[in-house]
């Protein structure tokens, strides 16, 4: 068979080519991480063109938007999975943008309190708003029963990874 003749092989279709059994959860994997991979780089692109920001900045704002007396950094950094270094990152950027502000916290000094600006809260149900329509498209393709399928596959595919590495729900990360 020509070069030009031979089927293109996504990386999926490669994990059959795989002998040790695990086939399906390579392609699995392989499947689920195209789809984040897709969504995600898709949500960055629109969050740069239409809103000039990035996904880091929006996902802080989304913790601050629902967190109406604010966090400390450390609460921040725990439920975004990330180091306090980037917190801080992210915060000085938006607090000299003026959508955050800082206040030291009530029961410690050393710890600040971020919440979001009565400017912040604007631009981020902005950026949410938009943020939701992007989704709708983006899982256009899927009927409601085709979504609540997926969310029960995907919920028995976290209780089994969980199970797997001896973690369990903390802090009310999902």
């Amino acid at each position: 068979m020509s070069a030009l003749a031979q089927p293109i092989l996504d990386a999926e279709t490669k994990a059959d080519e795989h002998a040790d059994g695990h086939e399906a959860q390579l392609r699995l994997w392989l499947r689920l991480l195209t789809c984040s991979t897709l969504i995600e780089t898709e949500i960055r692109r629109r969050l740069r063109k239409e809103f000039n920001t990035t996904l880091p900045r929006f996902d802080l704002m989304a913790q601050l938007e629902r967190a109406l007396s604010g966090m400390t950094l450390n609460e921040l950094s725990r439920r975004m999975m990330v180091t306090n270094g980037n917190v801080t990152g992210l915060v000085e950027r938006l607090a000299a943008e003026g959508s955050v502000d800082r206040r030291p916290a009530p029961n410690d000094r050393r710890a600040q309190v971020v919440r979001l600006t009565p400017q912040g809260r604007a631009i981020f149900k902005r950026m949410a708003l938009a943020h939701g329509e992007w989704l709708a498209e983006l899982f256009g393709g899927l009927d409601r029963s085709d979504i609540d399928r997926l969310m029960k596959l995907l919920a028995k595919t976290k209780l089994s990874a969980r199970s797997a590495t001896g973690r369990t729900l903390k802090g009310g990360i999902a």
